[in-house]
């Protein structure tokens, strides 16, 4: 074989190699990607499922206190006085205007 030929042989050999070499390593590293994207949903998941529950826990002793306890609305109760003060404004005396000088 002439020293040509050899040389063409040897390079495109290496670059078959190292294409081989380098795919191989591309899919090792989206393997592992897609593991722990795999692992990154199954902690949401757990937190999900987590949270639903102090979610459930909470609403059971609301209601439990709502037995317990009478409960009524203080934003009614601050309207109802409002009103009974003449009003939301406030009332209040002096004269119109009350803009800023």
């Amino acid at each position: 074989m002439s020293r040509t030929s050899k040389l063409t042989l040897m390079g495109t050999s290496l670059f078959a190699f190292s294409t081989i070499v380098i795919v191989h390593f591309q899919q090792k590293a989206e393997k592992a990607a897609m593991h722990q994207g795999v692992i990154r949903d199954m902690e949401q998941r757990r937190i999900k499922q987590e949270r639903q529950l102090d979610f459930d826990m909470q609403r059971e002793l609301e209601e439990e206190y709502k037995k317990v306890q009478t409960v009524r609305d203080s934003t009614t109760d601050m309207d109802d006085a409002g009103a009974a003060r003449g009003g939301v404004g406030g009332g209040g005396s002096g004269g119109g205007g009350g803009g800023v000088r």
